[in-house]
């Protein structure tokens, strides 16, 4: 696990909410250039940390979201998550093995708010299999963002909440990400995170 996407109609807003719940303010990250969003960032401890994201309306003319999952979000909740990887070129290939098909590899930036550009590679998995992550390949020498960003949380679990549990199962075991998240059947696709906090163990999602 590298990250949870927490997406949100307002980065303010959002930010104050995670907060109120968990003790532990959000750090302004930066914005997504071109892509249309921007973000804040709290540390889950290790190598993993917590994206607080919504649309910039810096970038209204953005020729497409990050995340299309934010249009017409009207209530905060995980949208995403990530697993990194050393290579996405080598998930891309076992997920060709396995008949899944992906996206990318992608290029991906963001303007930090000391001026720096953070950038990464990316796998998504194709559509229709909601709730499956996204693969990240760090590219720079720049320190990974839970390593610069608020601490004080923890990630205690992470769960996905699945009306085809079987079929992401699958998607997980093939590509190496089975032990990154505890599958359970449901009418709807809901992720949820445990987490540990200042004010004790709360539940994002």
């Amino acid at each position: 696990m590298d990250h949870l996407v927490f997406g949100v109609p307002d980065l303010a807003q959002g930010i104050e909410l995670v907060e109120g719940r968990t003790g532990v303010r959000a750090s302004f990250g930066g914005q997504h250039p071109g892509r249309g969003t921007h973000n804040a960032l709290q540390s889950l401890g290790g190598r993993q940390y917590l994206e607080i994201i919504a649309r910039d309306p810096d970038q209204r003319d953005a020729p497409g979201l990050l995340f299309p999952g934010l249009e017409g979000l009207s209530e905060p909740r995980f949208i995403a998550w990530a697993v990194a990887v050393k290579s996405v070129a080598d998930i891309a290939k076992r997920a060709r093995a396995a008949n899944i098909v992906s996206i990318g590899p992608l290029d991906g930036s963001r303007a930090q708010s000391d001026g720096s550009l953070l950038t990464w590679k990316t796998l998504r998995i194709d559509s229709p299999i909601e709730g499956a992550p996204f693969f990240i390949e760090w590219r720079t020498d720049a320190a990974h963002p839970s390593q610069n960003s608020p601490s004080g949380c923890r990630l205690a679990s992470f769960a996905i909440e699945h009306n085809d549990p079987e079929r992401i199962s699958h998607v997980l075991r093939s590509l190496g990400a089975e032990a990154e998240a505890i599958i359970t059947p449901g009418s709807r696709v809901r992720m949820k995170a445990r987490l540990q906090t200042p004010k004790g163990e709360v539940e994002l999602g």
